[in-house]
């Protein structure tokens, strides 16, 4: 397949970015724009990018409130698969960008790794669509200043698949410990898991359904590695960034959203490996943070996964399978839940993965039809996974660092503030 670099096509306008927006944990806040809600009985066309396991699991999400009418893949082999499963009655395309031409799609769903999401966030909106895109939201910390930009300039509504905060049990957490159930918080603890190690890995003739050149991106181009792209990605510091923003972008973010605050100390500690043609990713990390409220928050790779809050008057835990502390002893209705107040009651509760991503996608169609903000929301999830960034830079560079989550930079720190973007391959640059 030919090699396509996205500055061949002058293909949208750009336009000026507008000023930061305040932080908001999952508001309320109306999208700009002065579009009219969406007629409720109306079909919108839906788009996919992206479609290997958790595209195709949000595509086949969005099926239960629009008609998938396009899909998009670098790899011909998921494509034509991802067709068939979906009715083989979709257009279909290598380059992203010809799915965001066509009129017939109203939303996008975006599932590819880590190091596209910016730029097809940007494009998707800049195209008139609302886009779900699965977590973590960003590559770096500037990519999350210009998503949120972007998103403010063109109204468009952004759902970022963090699914735990329509999870029933994290979402019972977050209420509880910022309605006080746990008295005043004093420390939140999180654990995610381990990195993978391995390599070196032998470099391999790219195959011929894949085009390798636009997998790649604004990452370096180097030779095609299997083990570089679909699901091992995450172990690439050039596409990811390790547990730190995989199981970080679901477990940090319950974290932070419980606490209420932003971090501005980060004192990351790791081994960071050393092998050529090999995962580069952290072994043996542990962040601590201070955050703005004076709580401590703690990162680490082992010991059992989840989130621990612990406050004056008790603990309260929660991960993937189990709600348990004191203040569970009694029910926190539904409607006593504070933090987002564009809650559709009539949903069923769901916990679990294939379940809670159901209540978030709905809740994104739900949005898209009112015009209103999700409950992972643009600005939250750039909050989160810049927290999860910031423990990154800080375990590459060693030392503690003092952050101003108002300016968004390190305090006197010009080394550590040259961490916030990286630089990006010609032709495929995020603006």
């Amino acid at each position: 397949m030919p090699k396509r670099h996205l500055d061949r096509r002058d293909w949208i306008t750009q336009v000026s970015a507008a000023a930061s927006a305040a932080f908001v944990f999952g508001g309320p806040s109306l999208s700009a724009g002065d579009e009219k809600p969406r007629d409720a009985n109306s079909r919108l066309g839906v788009g996919a990018i992206g479609l290997r396991y958790q595209g195709s699991v949000i595509t086949e999400k969005a099926a239960a409130h629009g008609d998938i009418v396009a899909l998009a893949d670098v790899d011909r082999e998921i494509l034509e698969k991802a067709n068939g499963d979906f009715g083989g009655k979709s257009q279909l395309f290598e380059d992203y960008r010809d799915l965001l031409s066509r009129d017939d799609v109203d939303v996008v769903m975006i599932g590819t790794p880590d190091h596209w999401h910016a730029k097809m966030i940007i494009d998707a909106c800049r195209a008139g669509k609302d886009v779900y895109c699965e977590k973590p939201l960003t590559l770096t910390i500037d990519e999350g200043k210009q998503i949120r930009d972007v998103v403010r300039e063109t109204g468009r509504v952004v759902q970022v698949g963090s699914w735990q905060r329509s999870d029933s049990r994290f979402r019972t957490a977050v209420e509880m410990v910022r309605q006080g159930w746990v008295g005043d918080l004093e420390r939140v603890d999180i654990v995610l898991g381990k990195n993978k190690t391995g390599g070196p890995f032998a470099k391999q003739p790219v195959p011929k359904n894949l085009n390798w050149d636009l997998w790649q991106g604004q990452t370096p181009d180097v030779p095609y590695i299997p083990e570089r792209s679909h699901y091992t990605f995450r172990w690439w510091y050039e596409y990811s960034g390790g547990q730190m923003t995989d199981w970080g972008a679901h477990h940090i973010d319950i974290g932070q959203w419980g606490a209420g605050a932003l971090p501005v100390e980060i004192d990351g500690t790791a081994k960071m490996p050393d092998v050529v043609d090999g995962y580069n990713v952290a072994i043996d990390y542990h962040v601590r943070y201070k955050l703005d409220s004076g709580v401590e928050m703690t990162v680490a790779d082992n010991g059992r996964n989840g989130v621990m809050f612990t406050g004056s008057n008790g603990r309260l835990f929660v991960n993937r399978g189990s709600l348990e502390g004191a203040p569970t002893e009694k029910k926190l209705p539904r409607e006593d839940f504070a933090l987002y107040d564009f809650d559709n009651l009539e949903r069923p509760e769901r916990a679990g993965k294939l379940d809670a991503i159901i209540n978030h996608m709905g809740n994104f169609f739900d949005c898209v039809a009112a015009r209103k903000t999700p409950i992972s929301d643009v600005e939250g999830q750039h909050r989160s996974v810049s927290t999860c960034h910031l423990g990154n830079i800080s375990m590459k560079l060693g030392r503690k660092l003092t952050w101003d989550p108002k300016s968004e930079t390190f305090v006197g720190d010009d080394e550590a503030n040259q961490h916030l973007r990286r630089e990006q391959r010609a032709g495929y640059e995020v603006a």
